[in-house]
Formats: C-alpha cells, sequence, structure tokens
C-alpha cells in the first residue's frame, strides 16, 4: 500500500485535534483510500504549549521550514493561523510543489486569489475544506457535487458565537451585553470579541464561498458588513411578535437588473453580512446556539440546507481529515486536482455595491410620545418612495420616548439610509434608528 507523508505546522487545539483524529481513524482511512497516511513531522510553537491532545515528542519541531523542506513530506497542513507567517509558509510548501491544507479563513480571504495562483503556477494544489463552516461539507459540496449547477444564492449561519448570542437573546429575552458576557465566561467568545460579533469572521467565509460559488475573486472590502452589536431584545420581541428571528447572515446572491456597477456580462452578486430577519418558517431560522447551516440553492438543484458544527477541534479535524484523502488519492493517481477549487467561469464580475440593493427592512424608532411622529415619519419615507408595510406602537412604554416599529416594502439600501438619517435629525427621534434588513428567500 502506497503511504503518503504528512507535515504539519501549527499543534495546538485544532493541530493536536487533527493528530488525535488521525491516530483514531487512520487505518479506516487507509482501508478506505487505499493509501497510508503516516504524519511524518509536527512544527509547534513550544513543546510544552497547552494541547487537549499529545503529540509524541519525537514527532515535534520547533522550526517550521524543516517540516515544509524535507523532502520526506508530501503534503503540509497549516493550521498557525493569521495571515502573515501563515502565507510565507503556504508560500513555501507551494513553490516546492507541496500540496497544501488549510482551515484559515483570514488567509484565503486576504491572500486566497495569490495563494490559487501560486499554485497553479507551481503545478501543486491548495485544500481549504475546514476554512468554512467547520464540519460541514460545504466547499466540496459546492465544486464537485454541484458543478452543473449556477448558484442563484447562499445564506450562511457561519459563526457560531453570534448564532449562540443571538440564540439565548431570543430564548430568555436577555439583552446582548448579558450573553455576551457569559458566552465569553464559557469560552464560546474570546475575552476581545470583536472578530466575531462585528461580522468580519462570517466575512471572511462568505467571500470564500461567493468566490467559489461565481469564479472572480472576492475582495474583502467589497463586502458590507454589520455585526450585532446593536441587536436588543427589544428587536427580538417585535421580531417575534412579527413572526421573525433574528440571525447574522452571510448572503451570496445574484443582483437582477443594471446598475452603475453592472460587468459587461450582468454578472453582479451581492455579498454581504448583516443580521437579518428571518421567516419563523424557514429553517434557518431553527438553527440555534453554537451550530451552522448553509442554505445553497442551485439553478437545478434547487434549495438545499447543510447543517453542523461550524468550529471546534473535532469539527475542524473531521475537514481536514477529508482534505487530507483527497490529496492522497491525487497524489496516489497523479493527478493535482480533479475539479479544480478555484475556477473563473464569471468574466468580469462584480460585487454590487450595499446601496443598489433592493430589501424589506424592520425599523425602529426611539421617539417622543406625540400626535403627529407617525405621519411626519411617513411623510419623509414617502417623500423617498418607500411604502411601509405595517407598524407596531406598542402600549405600556413610558418616559421621555416609545418605541415605534415599522416594516418597510422592498426599498433600495441606499434610498432607506439617506430617509433614516433624515428622520434621525427630527427632534422627536430620542436615539439613532435601528434599521435590521428582512429575508424572504423568494
Amino acid at each position: 500500500m502506497r503511504q503518503v507523508n504528512i507535515g504539519m505546522i501549527g499543534g495546538g487545539t485544532v493541530g493536536s485535534g487533527v493528530f488525535h483524529a488521525w491516530q483514531s481513524n487512520g487505518a479506516l482511512m487507509s482501508s478506505r483510500l487505499g493509501v497510508k497516511i503516516h504524519f511524518q513531522k509536527v512544527a509547534v510553537k513550544a513543546f510544552d504549549e497547552p494541547r487537549p491532545y499529545p503529540i509524541p515528542q519525537a514527532l515535534m519541531t520547533t522550526d517550521w521550514q524543516s517540516v515544509v523542506n524535507d523532502p520526506a513530506v508530501q503534503v503540509i497542513i497549516e493550521l498557525v493561523g493569521g495571515t502573515t507567517i501563515a502565507k510565507t509558509m503556504a508560500l513555501a510548501a507551494l513553490k516546492l510543489g507541496k500540496p497544501v491544507i488549510t482551515a484559515n479563513k483570514a488567509l484565503l480571504s486576504a491572500h486566497g486569489e495569490e495563494l490559487f495562483n501560486a499554485a497553479r503556477e507551481y503545478n501543486s494544489n491548495l485544500y481549504y475544506e475546514a476554512s468554512v463552516a467547520g464540519g460541514i461539507p460545504i466547499i466540496k459540496t459546492m465544486r464537485e457535487a454541484f458543478v452543473g449547477n449556477r448558484f442563484t444564492h447562499i445564506y450562511g449561519i457561519v459563526n457560531g458565537t453570534c448564532n449562540y448570542i443571538l440564540t439565548r437573546m431570543k430564548l430568555e429575552g436577555a439583552e446582548f451585553a448579558d450573553v455576551l458576557a457569559d458566552a465569553q465566561r464559557l469560552g464560546y467568545a474570546e475575552a476581545e470579541p470583536s472578530l466575531d460579533i462585528d461580522g468580519f469572521d462570517s466575512e471572511h467565509k462568505i467571500g470564500i464561498l461567493a468566490s467559489l460559488a461565481h469564479g472572480f475573486w472576492v475582495n474583502p472590502k467589497d463586502i458590507y458588513v454589520e455585526g450585532i452589536r446593536h441587536i436588543s431584545k427589544l428587536d427580538m420581541q417585535f421580531a417575534g411578535q412579527l413572526g421573525y428571528t433574528i440571525k447574522l447572515l452571510g448572503i451570496v446572491k445574484k443582483v437582477a437588473n443594471g446598475g452603475a456597477s453592472k460587468s459587461r456580462n450582468g454578472a453582479r452578486v451581492q455579498v454581504s453580512v448583516y443580521p437579518t430577519l428571518v421567516p419563523n418558517s424557514h429553517v434557518l431560522a431553527s438553527v440555534n446556539h453554537v451550530f451552522n447551516a448553509v442554505f445553497v440553492r442551485g439553478d437545478i438543484v434547487g434549495d438545499t440546507l447543510f447543517y453542523g458544527r461550524g468550529a471546534g477541534k473535532d469539527a475542524t479535524a473531521s475537514a481536514v481529515l477529508s482534505d487530507v484523502a483527497d490529496a492522497a488519492l491525487d497524489l496516489k493517481h497523479g493527478s493535482k486536482s480533479r475539479v479544480p477549487p478555484f475556477v473563473p467561469h464569471e468574466v468580469a464580475g462584480a460585487v454590487a455595491p450595499i446601496g443598489e440593493t433592493i430589501s424589506r427592512y424592520y425599523v425602529r424608532f426611539s421617539v417622543a410620545d406625540k400626535p403627529g411622529v407617525l405621519a411626519t415619519i411617513a411623510t419623509i419615507l414617502a417623500a423617498s418612495k418607500i411604502g411601509i408595510s405595517s407598524v407596531i406602537q406598542p402600549e405600556g412604554h413610558e418616559g421621555e420616548s416609545i418605541p415605534l416599529i415599522l416594516m418597510i416594502h422592498d426599498a433600495p439600501n441606499a434610498a432607506m439610509q439617506k430617509a433614516l438619517a433624515r428622520i434621525a435629525r427630527l427632534p422627536v427621534v430620542k436615539a439613532p434608528p435601528v434599521m435590521i434588513r428582512v429575508e424572504n428567500f423568494e
């Protein structure tokens, strides 16, 4: 039986999890693949760094270059994180013609185009199943199983921290800050949580899916990102009354018609991350706690949903071993890849600016309890050709201001933002309006 030798860079939580999973199921993989998987060498920060699973001392080194340059090592797994030294490591391996497996979504988001070009130039390959949604096999599914489809819509709950916070806010009627503090105590949120709660982790992942789906590399600077800091228990309460659940969604969907940024062949897509009102009748509304889900609509297959754990050492290890299997089979059969991982096919594609996108909206105002307030706000919206579909003006709120909730018909984002800026300047409006987009999945 042929043997493929693996070199791994990173032996912390994820790296030791991958090694442990291989120890548990390596023989099973070998019997299924007809290839023996062998870990040759593991580069670590320090021999005594804390790790959930042990790695034999004889395999470890603190010199990552000795792993990449070892002629016996045929495949490199990069699990160090970040976008600087990880890029150097990946490029060094690719330039030697060695396939690279990574779980590093930030690296791919920032430098994916360069890395894939290097893989092609040096006749190697880059595998990245673990970079999006942990143990959910969404990359291989989109690249291979759905190779005969054009992707019209992708919606992803791809950050477990945000989903955990929003789930508890809904179920317990708790405020954002209280749940965040509890999530930090339980280890679901980092001490510095901005990467998660401000939407940037989701941005990395949805950008990768958008690039895979539409064949042009999506620059992270073109992705509109909005986090969940401004979501309150009031918003959860009123969303529930209206029949919705609030989720942080990564969204990729084709934009109809033209516009100033229309590309020559019309391949324009919205790529965004923001809190969204999801109808309770939709399956994504029931994805709770730390779980992830990706909803994919293909023009031939129709609607599909992929659900599972999006993070953690075990879910990530499962995805990394999937890539190890692919790399081993490619080496066994002398093929660098069966279906290339990134194929440009929509020439001159473009990301549509958020201002051009159209959606429905939930808006919560904090207003003075005076006659005529609703009429004044409605007049400003009407001047921007924005229609109101429903109004909630709840009783039982006392003080200098009361909540006023409007559901808004389809309107361009730019027009909506302009109208809200005018409304916010009214003396009767006591706080910045809270706007949350509404998705109907049509």
